[in-house]
């Protein structure tokens, strides 16, 4: 049995919560510590809680499941590490209410990012637990902003070992078809716009003596790809969904869909095959299929 260090299991868990939102303690478990009994994870978490640095909200239609998230001090405390610079809590974060209300999304997204994590860990890939990073906002001008689902870090071995492989970086937009396929679809607009967003210089700026460039280029060398997983309906609303997605592509800039490749699974396919199988269909050629990791930017 492995041996897991108490403080910095601790401190991994919070981490995790802190990124991730909410989990449950069956994803907890996969993400902090998947190589010892999940005992000791419910007592890891159960400990937290009593520190009060965790709390849970339990679900009765889901055979009572618990769902963790961190509370105001926890929040408090990991905001202050290293690991998560630049990480910032929802104003609601630690509110039970609010928990319950957004459990059912949280907990979809969360799913969707374990898909990823294992899948690298079974390929021998790399994409650690906080490597998967949801709601990082993307202003695009007049108070508006691009928020993902989530954001992915994803490198993949390569041919000859680990440092042969590519970094490769995803928008993730998990969709519980709780809004019609038009409002989906709404979405690539905003991402078209976050492509070519250019900030305006700061006041007293001298605009011809600034390099005006897109936003995302200071924190993307490429534009990362843009994945929608569907779930919440069956074959033919996800199809429903993936034809108004290309719909949508007849109003998008070409350099938009030249520099960005776009794709939709289900989550059906995503946890029976996994991500990396190639179940993935690019929204501008729906009925054709590909991987999302081998789908080249130009």
């Amino acid at each position: 049995m492995v041996h897991e260090d108490a403080g910095g299991g601790d401190r991994l868990a919070l981490a995790v919560l802190a990124q991730w939102r909410m989990a449950t303690t069956e994803q907890m478990h996969v993400l902090v510590a998947p190589r010892v009994r999940i005992e000791q994870t419910r007592r890891r978490l159960a400990k937290l809680r009593g520190e009060g640095l965790v709390d849970r909200v339990t679900l009765p239609q889901a055979g009572r499941t618990r769902c963790w998230f961190l509370t105001q001090y926890g929040a408090q405390i990991a905001s202050e590490w290293p690991e998560l610079r630049g990480w910032r809590p929802s104003r609601t974060a630690s509110d039970p209410t609010a928990a319950r209300l957004r459990v059912g999304h949280a907990l979809a997204v969360t799913q969707t990012g374990i898909a990823f994590v294992q899948d690298a860990r079974r390929h021998g890939d790399v994409c650690q637990p906080l490597d998967w990073m949801p709601e990082v906002h993307h202003p695009i001008g007049g108070g508006e902003a691009v928020i993902p689902d989530a954001l992915l870090y994803y490198r993949s071995r390569g041919t000859g070992g680990e440092d042969s492989g590519s970094m490769l970086r995803a928008f993730i937009e998990v969709d519980r078809a709780t809004m019609g396929p038009e409002r989906l679809a709404a979405k690539l607009g905003a991402y078209a716009r976050l492509h070519s967003y250019v900030p305006a210089p700061p006041p007293g700026t001298r605009p011809h003596l600034t390099v005006q460039e897109e936003s995302w280029r200071r924190h993307y060398p490429l534009f990362p790809r843009l994945l929608f997983v569907l779930t919440g309906t069956g074959p033919t609303g996800a199809d429903n969904r993936i034809n108004a997605l290309n719909a949508a592509t007849k109003q998008l800039p070409p350099t938009f869909l030249r520099d960005v490749p776009i794709l939709a699974t289900t989550t059906t396919e995503l946890l029976q095959h996994g991500p990396s199988a190639p179940t993935w269909q690019p929204v501008t050629h729906p009925g054709h299929t590909a991987s999302w990791m081998h789908t080249q930017h130009p």
